[in-house]
This record gives C-alpha cells, sequence and structure tokens, in this order.
C-alpha cells in the first residue's frame, strides 16, 4: 500500500523550498512522442532525508545501500500526543522503521500543516538512535522546528528520516514491510515512494 503523496504541480512545498514544476517539453503530435521537464526540491512531497540536510560533514544519499531503504515497520499511534513510554512499548529493534501517526496529513493541503504540527521529542528522537533503528517517518513537513535539534539527532545517529507520509492509519496494528527507495542522488535528500508491505 501507497504511503506517499502525489507529486504535481499543486505540491504544497517547506515554506522556502522550491516549488515544483512539471512542464511539457514535446508532445506526441508534433514530436511523435511525450516528455515533461521536471524541477523540484530535494525534500518535496514525500522524501527521505539524508545526514548532510542538517549534519556538515554527513553523509549523502548515495552513500547508502539499497538495503537501508527497507526494512520491518513499526506503527505509533501520536494522534494523541507523544509519549516515550508508548515508544519503549513498541518492540522496536534495530534496523526497523518506525512511523508516527499524528493525523498531520489530513491537513497537507492546508497552511497550518506547515505551521501548527506537534515536534517529535528530543528525547524519543535520542531512544530511536539508541535503539538503531533505520529510519524514523512522520505524516508531518518536519519532525521539529528550528534550530532543529531532532533532526540534529537523528541524522547524526545515523537514523534517516521520512517525511510527508499520508494513509499510516491504514497499517495500524497490522505487521508491515517498509520499501523507501528514493532516487540515488548525490544530494541531502530525494522524493520517494513510500510503500508498505503488509504481511
Amino acid at each position: 500500500m501507497d504511503l506517499s503523496v502525489p507529486v504535481t504541480a499543486q505540491t504544497p512545498v517547506y515554506p522556502g523550498d522550491p516549488e515544483v514544476r512539471v512542464d511539457p517539453v514535446t508532445d506526441i503530435d508534433s514530436a511523435g512522442y511525450r516528455c515533461h521537464r521536471v524541477s523540484l526540491g530535494t525534500h518535496a512531497g514525500t522524501h527521505v532525508d539524508a545526514p548532510s540536510h542538517m549534519v556538515a560533514d554527513g553523509a549523502h544519499l548515495d552513500r547508502y545501500p539499497v538495503e537501508r531503504f527497507v526494512g520491518r515497520g513499526r506503527y505509533i499511534d501520536a494522534r494523541g500526543g507523544f509519549a516515550l513510554d508508548t515508544v519503549q512499548q513498541a518492540g522496536i529493534a534495530a534496523g526497523d522503521i518506525v512511523v508516527f501517526h499524528t493525523g498531520m496529513a489530513d491537513r497537507y493541503y492546508e497552511p497550518s500543516y506547515f505551521t501548527d504540527y506537534p515536534p517529535l521529542p528530543l528525547d524519543i528522537a535520542e531512544y530511536l538512535v539508541e535503539c538503531r533503528v533505520s529510519m524514523v517517518g512522520v505524516d508531518m513537513c518536519s519532525v521539529d522546528y528550528e534550530p532543529f535539534a531532532v533532526h540534529q539527532t537523528l541524522l547524526r545517529g545515523d537514523v534517516l528520516i521520512l517525511e510527508n507520509l499520508t494513509g499510516l492509519e491504514r497499517v495500524a496494528g497490522r505487521d508491515f514491510r517498509v520499501y523507501a527507495l528514493p532516487l540515488r542522488l548525490a544530494a541531502d535528500g530525494a522524493p520517494v515512494r513510500v510503500v508498505a508491505e503488509l504481511s
């Protein structure tokens, strides 16, 4: 099942990021084939943050083997708020991909999506680094606000970050595997198609 938002010219972006553009270059009538030019930031739509996004000497995405983007999924219901004890009781293990369902995806096309999201608490980020999870995902535009201490903690701990997930209610209470394969860009992040495979 798809946990990604569609990427179109109407895709909302984090304030200050480049807008998404999808422009036709050729068409079938004049050229015999169709081609588009796509322009977007590395953090548009559902995307993954690499350490170089916030860490000066951090790795770009192309440095990671493909298996880092696949793992057992662990769902955490955070619609009532984040709680460390809930995370500690979720049976999280090294290599897991932990997704937090806050309900913010319901407001994806509203301005408040980028201004009123609940930040992931620092103690939870530190715990997930200790657990050596592979990735942390949220149905929000960001895991925190400036000065981005949570981003720094996760990325310095080599935990990749998935943002702008959607449809997480569909994996609640289920065993599932996550596939979050980005383009192999030598960059700080990339859009990604995130898929959950139910057991």
